[in-house]
């Protein structure tokens, strides 16, 4: 029986399977790009009802001109977007961006993000969420978990398996560090080579992405084990950046010959 769960498990997870992100990872991709768009319009919608908007115009001018530097350099069907770009007012040290062209930063991330580099470190790694198509992705993965789930505890009651309770709750937890987890953390890792590339090509310092992650671990608690959180440890993260460092050095050096870097200050 748990053969053939198994079995059905892969299948369900092969079928889905049929899109690759930027860097020739397979994923699955079960929601069509309108859905996702009217999903993060209404989250988006309800954070700016819920959180106070920034209110200081050089603020809000310095993070649009940084993010919209980005958003020139991303795929077509991006940049034929019209973004809305928000600044909310709180202490969290985070940015995000949405589907259907939403991206917010918090204030407290300019504390921690010293430059427009390494601001356009955390937008782009962000915009490269939504490139990757990474919020389908988790969602269709959820969906398809919680479907073998069904199975499994549908063929354990037909079965009548000892302990299902205790099994199912095993699964679960199996689910979640062999599967949800690791794509969470597979997320970040290609959001950041994405970002990286973005920051290149719009013209800001590649080498800053390593200082922000430097900055944001020492701003961190952490603690916790890599195999047991949805980000790369902040040393992972930083030895892949350093790796892919050098192509995005030779992009950047190339639009600065060019003398076609921005000029976002604050």
């Amino acid at each position: 029986m748990f053969k053939k769960l198994f079995i059905t498990a892969t299948c369900v997870l092969v079928i889905a399977a049929c899109a690759q992100s930027p860097t020739g990872r397979r994923q699955i991709m079960l929601f069509n790009d309108t859905e996702l768009s009217k999903m993060g319009a209404q989250t988006f919608d309800t954070m700016k009802a819920e959180t106070p908007i920034a209110k200081d115009v050089k603020v809000n001018k310095y993070v649009q001109c940084v993010a919209n530097a980005l958003l020139a350099v991303t795929p077509e069907n991006l940049r034929a977007k019209s973004w809305e770009i928000v600044v909310f007012d709180s202490e969290q040290v985070n940015a995000f961006a949405l589907p259907g062209g939403k991206i917010g930063v918090y204030t407290g991330l300019l504390k921690v993000a010293e430059n427009k580099d390494q601001l356009a470190a955390v937008i782009g790694h962000e915009i490269g969420h939504v490139i990757a198509g990474h919020s389908n992705e988790r969602l269709s993965t959820n969906q398809a978990v919680q479907t073998v789930l069904s199975l499994g505890d549908a063929g354990m009651k037909a079965y009548g398996v000892k302990y299902q309770q205790e099994l199912m709750t095993a699964f679960g937890l199996g689910a979640q560090l062999g599967v949800t987890l690791p794509f969470s953390r597979a997320h970040e890792s290609e959001s950041d080579i994405i970002g990286l590339d973005l920051m290149a090509k719009a013209g800001f310092e590649p080498r800053q992405a390593v200082n922000l992650w430097q900055n944001m671990a020492a701003a961190g608690s952490g603690g916790t084990p890599e195999f047991m959180s949805t980000h790369p440890a902040p040393e992972t993260r930083i030895k892949d950046l350093r790796d892919k460092l050098p192509e995005a050095m030779k992009t950047y050096n190339e639009r600065k010959a060019a003398a076609s870097l921005p000029k976002c200050s604050l």
